[in-house]
């Protein structure tokens, strides 16, 4: 099968800016206390619900799979870049990382208890979006959880605005509208955060959205 070249785009884009991002992201997730509160609200859903595995999805250098990992969940991660995951891999030793698309996961049906997928979304085509949150649904078991971020738009006539994100084109999700597609894939709205920007983030509001699978 053909890749999509905006898979190989952003792949080669990111193997490229794998050591300054992994730089970028050496203190976690500091600085961003609420993005913090999403993901332990997350993982204490999933904890709740018998603690199954967890996919970090668009991992990158992993700091997002190691916090998972600390707050007691069963955290693997996958990312499109094969640099990013060495560094991951090497970071980390303890954790388990591969190399792969959320287009079409390499994982079974029904395996997961939890799905993150923290501003991975943004480098999809827009008419790509809605086989993307099917795959969610699909690795998902049964009342699993999913907890994705993006940066947002106020327009919810637009589903996507692109920008420049400086690695690789990326787009702005309206939250409706996305929230909307996870609905039409089988999911439920529990949660919604929507944030001011911080300096480092531009002018653009941020978005959190926490689900579960019907």
């Amino acid at each position: 099968m053909t890749e999509p070249d905006f898979l190989r785009a952003t792949r080669t884009a990111y193997d490229s800016w794998a050591a300054p991002y992994a730089e970028l992201f050496a203190n976690g997730l500091e600085d961003f206390p609420l993005d913090r509160a999403m993901l332990a609200a997350f993982a204490d859903f999933v904890r709740a619900d018998g603690g199954g595995p967890v996919a970090d999805l668009g991992c990158g250098p992993g700091h997002v799979t190691s916090l998972l990992h600390s707050l007691g969940l069963d955290a693997s991660g996958v990312d499109l870049s094969a640099e990013m995951i060495a560094i991951a891999r090497t970071a980390r030793p303890d954790l388990r990382f591969e190399v792969g698309s959320m287009t079409a996961l390499d994982l079974a049906d029904g395996g997961l208890g939890g799905v993150v997928a923290r501003y991975s979304i943004i480098h999809t085509p827009p008419e790509r979006l809605p086989g993307v949150c099917a795959e969610f649904h699909r690795v998902l078991a049964p009342g699993g959880h999913l907890l994705v971020a993006f940066q947002a738009h106020d327009d919810p006539s637009e589903l996507a605005e692109s920008f420049d994100h400086k690695v690789a084109l990326a787009y702005r999700w309206s939250p409706d509208r996305v929230a909307g597609l996870l609905t039409e894939a089988g999911f439920t709205e529990k949660a919604r955060l929507h944030r001011a920007p911080t300096e480092s983030e531009r002018a653009f509001p941020q978005c959190h959205l926490l689900l579960s699978k019907a």
